[in-house]
């Protein structure tokens, strides 16, 4: 059962509660944090909180950089990640996960020396363990294509989903902006749409005339039939004529994945990626696929560049003139031949 004072809360570790509740107003005045990445914040203290009354630390006096470093090695060998209802998921953390922890450390004690509270922040020093980086996993273009193209428009909820799934493959949209998505906010006639994104930033999306025939038609036909007499400008609904929730739409997308022929692990964000890797093999420029995703930094989109490597590579083999003398290099031999 959850605490009383929401997510991540401290729970028995009274003293901890002043301070949490200051941190957490903190986050919910800042409007460049969205409410899922604001509740991420403070569920990823979870275990700091655990940790310090293992300690059995009673203060701030007692947190200094070589606690949180043991407080590290704790998550990377006997920490326990537990599910929201407490089911046990597996043992330790694993690398990503705990540069999650190190974020949310730094940024509450950012807060704390900020605010008075600490006289120096303790993860000033505090390094970034090392971890291997997981390439999302990408369709290849037919893949991409039988997917969308899965969904025959024969019903309200098959036209919504063969729009859903057009939006997110030809615009690269995240689950959360799907289903924050207006009916004002699309533009059919310049194949445009308007997304709020991370921290409530709007950005111009844009898609082709397979998304625009597949939207116009849901629009004329499929929506009016779930809306039903009920009023709302949301533009995907459910079959009660309600704002169609996250859940659903990744439900939907792993139907159509499965019915398509292709792995059940497809999600929203699979399509996502996909639209950014295969900007990038058509030539695209890694600063306009960053704008396109809504991405404030390069370095986010940059991990696109590692899943392009085959296609630049073949690129390389049949342009350049010395990649034809394959038996130059044994990693280009037999590729480079008769190029």
């Amino acid at each position: 059962m959850s605490h009383p004072c929401g997510p991540g809360c401290p729970g028995e570790a009274s003293w901890l509660h002043p301070f949490y509740e200051a941190y957490r107003d903190s986050l919910l005045a800042r409007r460049d944090l969205s409410p899922r990445t604001h509740r991420n914040y403070l569920n990823d203290l979870s275990p700091f909180w655990a940790f310090l009354h293992r300690e059995g630390v009673r203060g701030w006096e007692g947190v200094h950089t070589p606690l949180l470093r043991r407080y590290l090695l704790w998550l990377m060998t006997e920490a326990k990640v537990v599910r929201r209802k407490g089911r046990l998921l597996r043992d330790a953390y694993a690398p990503r996960s705990i540069a999650r922890q190190v974020s949310a450390l730094r940024s509450l004690f950012r807060f704390l020396y900020r605010n008075g509270h600490i006289p120096r922040d303790p993860t000033a020093l505090l390094s970034l363990p090392k971890g291997g980086r997981t390439l999302p996993r990408v369709l290849d273009t037919v893949e991409a294509q039988v997917l969308v193209e899965t969904p025959h428009p024969t019903t309200p909820q098959a036209l919504r989903d063969r729009a859903i799934l057009e939006l997110l493959y030809g615009a690269g949209l995240r689950l959360g902006e799907v289903v924050a998505l207006r009916v004002d906010d699309l533009d059919l006639v310049h194949r445009q749409v308007r997304v709020r994104g991370k921290g409530d930033k709007e950005r111009i999306a844009f898609f082709g005339v397979p998304a625009r025939e597949a939207l116009a038609r849901y629009l004329e036909e499929g929506r009016p039939a779930l809306l039903g007499a009920r009023t709302t400008d949301a533009l995907f609904l459910n079959r009660w004529g309600s704002p169609l929730s996250p859940r659903w739409v990744q439900a939907l997308v792993k139907k159509w994945a499965v019915r398509a022929g292709l792995d059940a692990s497809v999600h929203p964000h699979t399509l996502r990626h996909s639209f950014a890797t295969h900007l990038l093999q058509g030539g695209a420029d890694l600063r306009v696929v960053q704008e396109l995703l809504g991405h404030a930094s390069p370095t986010t989109t940059q991990v696109y560049t590692h899943l392009t490597h085959p296609e630049v590579r073949r690129v390389y083999l049949a342009a350049h003139p010395r990649a034809r003398r394959g038996d130059q290099d044994p990693g280009l031999q037999g590729e480079g031949r008769g190029l």
